[in-house]
């Protein structure tokens, strides 16, 4: 059989897999666009060329599709049958990477245990998440065994970070260990009862850093390693977005030129991306500094290491030069600190074009030459604590714990490395420049000027170009799918953003929703004709509104805002009547919150959910839970964050539009999500009300309003 033959008859049997898992199993209907899905992803994975091949003169193929699928098409089915099919055959791994830990944990624990029952072949799945998600048993016992230890200084700030243990912290640290010995905990922070204290957890998380792997005394009962040993035997590995960009290169994960990749919920990728590459470090309280040499002083002396005459003199320039920079930041923009102190808000400070105000570059200069240099000793002292794990097992628990210890502070110092170096990066002619920001808090009661903290950041500013280097050049076979890959109708804006325009192997597919939306849901435009523009008018013509048309709502209701303050204002409108059958986000967990609107649903009285963006998103109201969607404003996406801000100077500056090619696909996405929650199975009836006039009055509305589902539409005056 050639290659053709057989990539054809690899495609056809992951296909038929599919058609099996549908046809055999009662309660799934035949859906032609979840077929259509499948297909396409057998076809894709299918001929995709993993390794180095045999013939270093045989072509390799590389196939990425990226595929929208409506909601309702039951796109997790559609993707993993045959996606595992073809990895299964091709004895290499599936990495199915989602948005978030809840959505990964879904697919760990529903979807993929009823398919290892049903589909022809034999495969076994893991969850992988962060090392920092697990508990490192060796600060555990260490905090137990002496609570009055040094505490580790908070980065830019005096009080420890996970400082002297109080009495309740003490005993939250005493239940953790009782729980893990006993086996009612397994070590993993998403399986606690209720989330701990960040600056609890943070003392006892596991971290890259402060790990001795193997060498740790504590490594035969490490709950981190043993969830790696479960990655070792499967075929299908779970990750996260966050996970899967943080690990690359450390082959935490499988290779990507090696393993098939999937990416559910793809339109969160670019921002995530925009956060991983970023950096930032604190410029004031740095007395972690000095800690960080002590303990690098005290670990040499351990391991006999005596090139560590660099230290002291590299620690005392670095906090110097940091200092200066603090000084010259307070010195050039603490007058307008001053004048939002009152607000509480810290003061954000963008350099137009990244460019650094005169004075600055000498002592990040300084910083830079003195941070390198301190890194240069500390690494030498982490490679001898390592020899002398290797060659003086007896002293593992002692030698771990000063590593541990330097591990702890050694990020802080690569943080601060980095964002210098940042800093100070000048990008080649054409080239994106990086966003480059101060922020200024002013801390303590008094006036700013008392005591202020200042933090310097640095980040890309075009995702896309990101992921091509550092994700898709290694990729050989992958799927890219999400319900809302197509803003305003085109696959352009996701593209680009996600580094694949442009690439010869990608290829695209929008599969329709199965629901028949035009009978299932009607969109009601109008009803609002004051500009947007003016907030005040125009919040007090919406509360007019939706005062009018909630009387209306039989069952469950969402009504959605796009700023805190209005969804306040509007709640405390409410006729008293009217209140208790409203619930406000922000008021309850969002759990209890849920929970409640489900039970009086249920009980047949009216419930309406006053929520925001993350009621927006990701939330399953299916039935008579959500047959009324009022829409207040469009859900804009201003680029008003520091990276946002730069990235569109560089667009004005290149020629273009940073509103048409930003804000309104961005916007256009958000309200495919938002319009998402209505209609959630082919027997859902819903009203949907959109009153921001400009979805009908302006042109950039009318192109986002074409990207919506085709809805009846109905026009209502004001």
């Amino acid at each position: 059989m050639n290659t053709t033959e057989a990539t054809e008859d690899l495609a056809a049997q992951a296909l038929e897999a599919f058609d099996d898992l549908i046809a055999g199993q009662d309660g799934l209907r035949p859906r032609p666009g979840q077929r259509e899905m499948a297909r396409h992803v057998a076809c894709t994975l299918a001929p995709v060329t993993l390794g180095k091949p045999d013939d270093e003169a045989a072509p390799v193929t590389r196939r990425v599709a990226v595929i929208q699928a409506g909601t309702g098409v039951g796109k997790s089915l559609a993707y993993l049958a045959p996606a595992i099919v073809a990895a299964v055959a091709k004895q290499t791994r599936l990495v199915v990477s989602t948005a978030t830990v809840a959505l990964q944990e879904q697919l760990v624990h529903q979807d993929l245990p009823a398919l290892a029952q049903r589909l022809p072949v034999g495969f076994r799945y893991a969850l992988a998440k962060g090392r920092g998600r697990y508990v490192c048993r060796l600060k555990l016992e260490r905090w137990l065994a002496d609570p009055h230890a040094e505490p580790d200084l908070a980065d830019d700030d005096e009080v420890p970070a996970a400082g002297a243990p109080s009495g309740e912290r003490l005993a939250w640290l005493r239940a953790r260990a009782h729980d893990l010995a006993h086996g009612r905990w397994d070590g993993d922070r998403d399986s606690l009862p209720e989330p701990p204290e960040p600056a609890w957890w943070s003392a006892i998380a596991a971290e890259a850093a402060s790990c001795t792997a193997r060498h740790c005394p504590l490594y035969g009962g490490c709950v981190y390693f043993e969830q790696r040993k479960a990655l070792v035997g499967a075929q299908v590995i779970v990750v996260n977005h966050d996970l899967l960009l943080s690990t690359l290169g450390s082959r935490q994960l499988p290779e990507l030129d090696q393993c098939l990749l999937v990416l559910d919920e793809a339109h969160h990728l670019p921002a995530i991306a925009l956060e991983q590459f970023g950096c930032r470090a604190g410029l004031t309280r740095l007395a972690w500094i000095d800690q960080l040499a002590s303990r690098a002083l005290k670990a040499g002396q351990e391991v006999e290491l005596n090139a560590l005459a660099d230290v002291p003199p590299a620690a005392a320039r670095l906090r110097q030069a940091l200092q200066e920079v603090a000084r010259l930041a307070v010195q050039t923009w603490g007058a307008r600190l001053r004048e939002v102190v009152g607000d509480g808000q810290p003061l954000c400070v963008r350099l137009p074009r990244g460019r650094l105000p005169d004075g600055f570059d000498v002592p990040l200069q300084e910083a830079a030459q003195a941070s390198a240099a301190f890194l240069d000793a500390l690494r030498a002292v982490s490679a001898a604590l390592r020899a002398a794990l290797r060659e003086r097992p007896d002293e593992a628990r002692r030698l771990s714990q000063l590593y541990a210890q330097l591990g702890t502070l050694a990020p802080r110092l690569e943080a601060a490395h980095d964002t210098v170096r940042w800093l100070l990066h000048e990008p080649p002619e054409g080239e994106a420049p990086l966003a480059k920001w101060f922020t200024l808090s002013a801390l303590g009661a008094g006036a700013a000027g008392d005591t202020v903290r200042v933090q310097a950041h640095a980040s890309p500013i075009q995702p896309g170009g990101l992921l091509r280097t550092r994700l898709w050049s290694g990729v050989r076979g992958a799927v890219l799918t999400s319900a809302t890959l197509t803003p305003c109708g085109q696959f352009d804006f996701f593209l680009r953003e996600a580094g694949l325009a442009d690439d010869p192997d990608v290829e695209t597919l929008a599969v329709a929703s199965p629901f028949d939306y035009a009978e299932q849901g009607a969109l009601v435009l109008g009803g609002v004709s004051v500009d947007p523009r003016d907030a005040a008018a125009y919040q007090e013509a919406v509360q007019a509104a939706l005062l009018r048309d909630l009387p209306s709502v039989r069952h469950g209701a969402l009504v959605l805002f796009t700023a805190r303050a209005h969804m306040q204002r509007l709640a405390a409108a409410l006729p008293a009547e009217w209140r208790d059958r409203v619930l406000v986000q922000g008021t309850l967990p969002r759990s209890r919150l849920l929970a409640r609107h489900r039970e009086r649903v249920a009980a047949g009285e009216p419930s309406i959910l006053f929520g925001l963006q993350s009621f927006g998103e990701g939330l399953d109201l299916p039935g008579r839970l959500c047959e009324d969607l009022f829409i207040t404003k469009l859900p804009f996406a201003p680029p008003d964050d520091p990276v946002g801000e730069a990235r569109a100077e560089w667009l004005r500056g290149r020629g273009r539009d940073p509103f048409l090619d930003l804000v309104v696909p961005a916007t256009a996405t958000r309200l495919l999500q938002w319009v998402g929650r209505a209609i959630r199975t082919e027997d859902d009836r819903a009203r949907i009300v959109c009153y921001d006039p400009r979805l009908l009055s302006t042109g950039y509305g009318r192109l986002i309003l074409q990207g919506l589902p085709p809805f009846t539409r109905r026009l209502e005056a004001p």
